[in-house]
């Protein structure tokens, strides 16, 4: 059963990693190992700006939605259990179960009705809808951590007469950072990977990456979008390595 699933899991990854390397233009047949995909991709010119557009908005997103998950799991680990908590969870952790399609319709109208009352329009709202489905992602693993802390750490602090302010900065930031650190990871991956939030509500010019691809693909799979799939996921694997690497060593 482990290798029927690794090999479901993994095998469509490599194949198509694979046939980022041909040669020819078909994704079912190798002809000969060659870079010419790889080389198109980086020249085009579209690629480019879909690429840069998709970092400027998942830096962003990742930025503000771990900030504020931070906060989150702040307020609701370490404050005195209420009836109502439950709820506050609830509603945190609520976009994770709602239908991303229905997400992306409801903001889609949402900020309709905004742009009609006021007249602004802009990358900004495709950014907000970012963070905001970030928020839910990033707060799972924060919350996690503080959870598995010790307040005996923050306890002595405080009997030392160290401000709340100090202790966060010295005590419960450092233990937390692991935490923090994977909660950024997964907003980051989360939103540069994106397809249908970003296809309903990003405006005109506001072409992501994930976006263009699924435009390339309407016309035929070619090794290009294997090539640029291929880079993603090598991205996606290189970011989740570091932060590894980083949460052992502050460990």
């Amino acid at each position: 059963m482990a290798v029927f699933s690794i090999v479901l899991l993994y095998g469509p990854l490599i194949v198509m990693a694979f046939f980022s390397f041909n040669e020819s233009r078909s994704v079912t047949l190798f002809t000969g190992f060659s870079w010419t995909w790889y080389q198109q991709a980086a020249g085009n010119e579209r690629v480019q700006e879909a690429a840069l557009l998709s970092l400027q908005i998942a830096l962003v997103a990742t930025i503000v939605a771990t900030t504020v998950a931070t906060m989150a799991g702040l307020a609701t680990t370490r404050t005195k259990s209420f009836k109502a908590l439950p709820v506050v969870y609830a509603i945190i952790n609520q976009p994770l179960m709602v239908p991303e399609i229905v997400t992306a319709v409801g903001t889609l109208v949402f900020f309709g009705i905004i742009k009609q009352v006021t007249g602004v329009y802009g990358l900004g709202y495709l950014m907000l809808a970012h963070i905001v489905f970030c928020i839910p992602f990033a707060y799972m693993p924060i919350r996690a951590r503080l959870e598995d802390m010790d307040l005996t750490y923050e306890h002595a602090a405080a009997d030392l007469y160290a401000t709340p302010w100090l202790a966060f900065k010295r005590v419960t930031f450092p233990l937390m950072l692991p935490g923090i650190l994977a909660g950024a990871m997964l907003s980051f991956v989360i939103s540069l990977d994106d397809v249908i939030i970003s296809l309903l509500v990003a405006g005109p010019g506001e072409t992501t990456l994930p976006i263009w691809m699924i435009g390339q693909l309407r016309r035929g799979l070619t090794p290009e979008v294997n090539a640029i799939s291929t880079v993603l996921l090598g991205v996606t694997v290189l970011v989740v390595s570091l932060v590894f690497l980083l949460t052992i060593r502050k460990r």
